[in-house]
């Protein structure tokens, strides 16, 4: 806990005894009839305290607010950014009408639009400029393919439900609530209970179900909305399960993450590669999720969409061809680290709030070898947004134990290698003889030995004459003999290495990248009266719903005529623009578009020049009729900054100009 928080907090605890035990001074002397003078400065020190006790309170609430723990100023812009938002049509609860379902959204039209230019910036900044391979694979995964990977005993969380109502909820998101509540809220506990709850809040992660259970018992948190008892945590599978097909014999899952399809793809895209490393393959599509209790609105849902990226490598050479160029000087994670700190900084994301993190050892998913999070801060802290592991070979050995296909690569020697090679050759008529219709669980058992058991095996059998040997698809163990199988050490001479690739996989949450983008591009600024707040977001053009406006001054056949041609040639240019004819005035029409983000308006108030506006400056510059397109279009695509325009035209200043 930070020394003046802490220091604060004693102090605060030190003069609410002073104030309790001044109180009942004052108290025992009214109740004795002590001469007035007497009360009256027992009174005024009483009042000495309790006015020293909320000067401490406050400046508590400022420590707390001021280093990014306090919530109400966080809840306040977080109200304000929805709120705009959901007006705005950038994205509704979906299914409104029928009271919706919570963790699952509709996009408007603006949110389409800026989703879309997103998801076109990923595809240019990974998928082309990386000459990545894309795929796009079904939703409904078979279940044999989720029990491959781990997902089918893996992919939980903790629940507990409340024993009167059944209302389930996520047992770390209750305790996470209640200690956050008290640190932030509740002024009066001791600095010492203050950091255990934010220890509390730093290992909840690593805790077991029991010890969960126990934490939520030993703070007697209930169910939030009823305030009845809670069940133990128990773990709850997140994925939808389905069947495929009328009979419902084939089960399945709606996928919880798009790589999969990749992984058991990996033998095709290999050959279609040229059988050549290293290379990557990647896919956008949607993702499922049965959130037990979602909220924090497009950061938690259960339907959402992935952008994922599967970069194959040799295990043993895991350098970049393009490490050299990278933002970060180290090897394929490190690169891709770079390349996504690029990507998110040029949507518009604020790099002063952007950070990369290396999991703990107790937060790395199963198949993980290394893993690091992008992590944007919003108004409910730091979110995880993009993650970035090696998953080392797991998921492609998974799959080809499971299917009986091998996804591995080979690496052509220039010149034969002479290695030595553990040589397993199980003797079939002796041990068709000794197991009969097990012979071939057996069979597959010897020879899946490591050189060690395999090495061990011959030393017992050379010893013994026979040894006990567990067969995992029997699941028991059985005695080979000594006549039943050979094992020796041979040195062969190869041409190739056949290895199975290990793997670097970018994951971004597309949703939760445009709610962060959202809340770092809005901002607000007063109306031109100064008697309002105007809503902004500054949305860089790359991303932005709307490039540019077009408003004719006045409903004027000349000005109209114009407008159209204006409009026209945006087209043309592929710049997505909206007419805006209403007769209000060009300040509202202005802070109209400036709540969309639209960078750029085109005023029509000549049939041979125009005014262009900048939204964040607000300054206008004069271009001929003929221009207007093309300049907007090189500023929104990057070709030109709008400093390269101010410099280049003359600067307008009218008085209908602006709000």
């Amino acid at each position: 806990m930070d020394a003046t928080e802490q220091s604060l907090r004693q102090s605060l605890s030190e003069k609410s005894s002073s104030v309790e035990s001044q109180g009942n001074a004052v108290r025992a002397l009214k109740a004795s009839r002590a001469a007035k003078p007497e009360i009256d400065a027992a009174i005024d020190l009483l009042n000495k305290l309790k006015l020293e006790k909320s000067t401490v309170e406050k400046q508590l609430q400022s420590i707390i607010t001021s280093s990014g723990n306090g919530s109400l100023n966080r809840e306040a812009f977080r109200q304000a950014v929805v709120n705009t938002l959901e007006r705005r049509l950038f994205y509704i609860p979906a299914f409104k009408i029928y009271r919706g379902v919570a963790g699952l959204f509709d996009y408007g039209p603006p949110g389409c639009a800026v989703k879309s230019n997103v998801l076109s910036f990923w595809r240019q900044h990974f998928i082309l400029e990386e000459n990545m391979l894309e795929v796009d694979c079904p939703c409904v995964t078979p279940e044999v393919v989720l029990k491959a990977s781990g997902h089918v005993d893996k992919f939980t969380d903790l629940m507990v439900k409340d024993e009167k109502t059944g209302t389930c909820y996520r047992a770390d998101h209750l305790l996470k609530d209640y200690c956050t509540d008290k640190v932030e809220k509740d002024l009066t506990i001791s600095a010492e209970k203050a950091a255990e709850f934010k220890d509390v809040l730093a290992v909840m992660e690593d805790y077991s179900p029991e010890e969960l259970g126990a934490k939520l018992k030993e703070y007697g948190i209930t169910a939030p909305d009823t305030k009845n008892p809670l069940s133990d945590p128990y773990p709850f599978n997140l994925m939808f399960q389905t069947s495929i097909g009328p009979s419902g014999l084939i089960p399945g899952y709606m996928r919880p993450e798009t790589a999969q399809g990749i992984f058991v793809n990996f033998k095709d895209l290999y050959y279609y590669n040229g059988r050549k490393l290293p290379f990557a393959a990647a896919q956008i599509g949607q993702a499922f999720r049965n959130e037990i209790s979602p909220r924090q609105g497009l950061l938690r849902v259960r339907e959402f969409t992935l952008a994922e990226i599967e970069h194959f490598v040799d295990p043993e050479n895991k350098s970049h061809p393009k490490f050299p160029d990278g933002t970060v000087n180290n090897e394929t994670l490190g690169y891709f680290i770079g390349r996504v700190y690029l990507f998110l900084t040029r949507l518009g994301i604020d790099k002063e709030r952007l950070r990369f993190r290396q999991h703990l050892a107790n937060e790395m998913a199963h198949y993980a070898a290394d893993c690091w999070d992008a992590e944007i801060e919003s108004s409910y802290g730091w979110i995880e947004c993009v993650g970035i592991a090696d998953r080392s070979a797991y998921d492609l050995r998974a799959h080809s134990e499971k299917s009986g296909v091998a996804l591995v690569a080979e690496e052509k020697y220039a010149e034969p290698k002479e290695v030595e090679k553990l040589v397993i050759n199980p003797v079939k008529k002796e041990l068709g003889l000794a197991f009969k219709g097990n012979q071939k669980n057996v069979v597959e058992s010897l020879e899946a030995m490591n050189e060690k058991e395999a090495m061990e095996m011959k030393a017992s059998l050379e010893s013994k004459g026979e040894v006990e040997f567990y067969v995992c698809t029997l699941e028991k163990n059985v005695i080979i003999k000594k006549n039943m199988v050979s094992i020796s050490k041979e040195k062969k001479k190869e041409h190739q290495r056949v290895f199975t690739p290990s793997v670097i996989e970018p994951s971004f949450g597309i949703g939760r990248i445009i709610y962060c983008l959202y809340e770092h591009c809005f901002s607000t600024r007063p109306s031109k009266a100064g008697d309002e707040q105007l809503n902004v977001f500054r949305f860089p053009p790359l991303v932005a719903p709307i490039k540019c406006t077009v408003f004719p001054l006045v409903q004027n056949q000349q000005f109209e005529e114009a407008t159209k041609v204006i409009s026209k040639e945006l087209t043309s240019v592929g710049i997505s623009h909206k007419i805006d004819i209403t007769g209000t005035s060009i300040g509202k029409r202005y802070a109209r578009t400036d709540e969309l983000g639209v960078p750029f308006a085109i005023t029509v108030d000549s049939d041979t020049s125009v005014t262009i506006r900048e939204r964040d400056s607000k300054d206008q510059v004069r271009v001929s009729l003929e221009e207007a397109a093309s300049v907007v279009s090189s500023v929104a695509e990057g070709k030109m900054t709008w400093q390269d325009v101010w410099a280049r035209f003359p600067h307008h200043s009218s008085a209908t100009a602006d709000e």
